[in-house]
């Protein structure tokens, strides 16, 4: 299921934002990412509250990426 996801998005990346190019694609999304990394460790003693807050942080930074 996740192989046919992944070749569906590969498929119409263009229909998400995705037309800038690799470069900016690879520095968005490592951008955000990172941020994520920056959540998640900053509730460190909370873990379960930082590892939500960092998928939430994950998913609203790709979404917004993706369709801005």
């Amino acid at each position: 299921m996740r192989i046919a996801w992944f070749a569906w998005l590969a498929g119409h990346i263009g229909q998400f934002g995705y037309r800038d190019g690799p470069l900016r694609f690879a520095i968005g999304t490592g951008a955000v990412l990172v941020t994520a990394v920056l959540v998640r460790l900053a509730l460190h003693r909370n873990r379960p509250a930082g590892a939500a807050a960092a998928g939430l942080v994950c998913a609203l930074g790709v979404g917004w990426l993706a369709f801005h």
